[in-house]
């Protein structure tokens, strides 16, 4: 008998055999109800999936149903990276059509709001992961918000912690929707309620955004201590916006003797965001120089490699570094340097070049102003043959 079964596996069979004899059977929800149960804990996503659109089918209002078919659609979006749309659309449809569900009569009030309270965090993800996967970041913004303002206070510092990261990304992100001030509340926020083996990997974006924003790292710690005690920004949180971004970087030329010791990204900077003449210093500092390119690759052939260096970069995921290859590589070597591959410092793999030309490229709505830098005579050095670079550079200083 189906309801008599224990075994997950034995039971969805049972289960199959029942609505394949009775198919217009009247406990045919009621069925498909417990196939779902029975295939998500056989661990077949893709059953539970089935099931659940034929219980919508059924029943199109039924909440389960949309819940569970959402939560794998969204871990499916988000292992594709995006990649796969339609699934990601899928799942921002199905998440809208829960959250416009009306309580059923039969529902106790009670049971309603439960059922909401666990389900409608999860649509709003859902939908904010979808807008963020089109570049929509004002659109990913209001979702995560009114996400993190259905969780209770422990909630938000548990459940709600991984997509506070993601609504700090969704604020940081360069363009017209940008909002630095809101980003560093978030990361301050995450960097406060993280595990300690996740600091390290927040840190380095909440000190350069803030840095972006404020000009320095002064009241930063303070800023961390509020946002471990609330979800919002406080409305004592007021950190005073840095100068304007030539102004930093004017000041940052005229109180570093050597230029060619500063970061990278710093570099780039000045180069993207600088006055014409304060550009043309960096410039006659750098070219004809080789240099390593830390980075994101963000496209490669045999013959170029592209990089993302600054954050800014990063976030957008638009190649700040274009490095043109004195040899082209192997297949092997194309293997290894594959989009998401990062470049890093001896004795990790490295990339190198010299410099050529820039442009500077303004801001879009997508996009902070900054500069593209192309290299010659680049070299891949696998990490095998990477040794460590003589030259030791200056923290990175981003304006706003």
């Amino acid at each position: 008998m189906f309801s008599t079964q224990s075994d997950p596996k034995q039971k969805v069979a049972a289960g199959e055999s029942f609505l394949k004899t009775y198919p217009q059977s009247v406990v045919k929800g009621a069925v498909l109800d417990q196939l779902i149960d029975a295939s998500q804990a056989a661990g077949d996503p893709a059953s539970v999936v089935k099931y659940a659109q034929q219980l919508l089918q059924v029943d199109p209002s039924n909440l389960k149903a949309i819940l569970y078919s959402v939560l794998i659609k969204k871990q499916q979006c988000s292992a594709s990276n995006g990649s796969d749309q339609a699934t990601c659309d899928d799942a921002a449809a199905l998440a809208q059509k829960g959250l416009a569900l009306q309580k059923p009569a039969a529902t106790a009030d009670a049971d309603w709001q439960k059922l909401t309270h666990a389900a409608f965090p999860i649509f709003h993800s859902a939908i904010a992961l979808d807008d963020t996967v089109k570049k929509d970041s004002k659109g990913a913004q209001q979702e995560y918000t009114t996400e993190l303002k259905s969780y209770s206070d422990d909630e938000a510092k548990t459940t709600g912690l991984n997509d506070t990261l993601l609504l700090a990304q969704a604020y940081a992100q360069p363009g017209s929707t940008q909002d630095l001030k809101e980003a560093v509340w978030f990361f301050a926020r995450v960097w406060a309620l993280a595990p300690a083996q996740y600091k390290a990997q927040i840190e380095p974006k909440l000190e350069f955004y803030y840095k972006k924003y404020h000009g320095g790292l002064d009241g930063l710690d303070e800023i961390k201590a509020k946002a471990a005690t609330a979800v919002f920004p406080t409305a004592d949180y007021n950190p005073a916006p840095a100068k304007s971004p030539q102004e930093q970087i004017h000041d940052l030329i005229a109180s570093t003797p050597n230029l060619d010791t500063l970061a990278l990204s710093d570099k780039e900077t000045i180069l993207g965001m600088g006055s014409k003449e304060d550009a043309d210093k960096m410039w006659a500092v750098l070219q004809g120089k080789q240099t390593q390119v830390p980075g994101i690759v963000i496209a490669a052939t045999a013959d170029q490699v592209q990089v993302a260096v600054t954050e800014d970069a990063k976030a957008s995921k638009q190649a700040d570094f274009i490095v043109n290859l004195k040899k082209p590589l192997t297949e092997a070597e194309l293997k290894t340097v594959q989009p998401g591959f990062e470049f890093k410092t001896a004795p990790a793999a490295q990339l190198e070049g010299t410099y050529d030309t820039y442009k500077q490229l303004p801001a879009t709505d997508t996009t902070s102003a900054s500069a593209q830098v192309v290299l010659k005579d680049g070299e891949y050095v696998p990490a095998e043959k990477a040794k460590p670079a003589a030259t030791h550079h200056a923290p990175a200083h981003r304006p706003r």
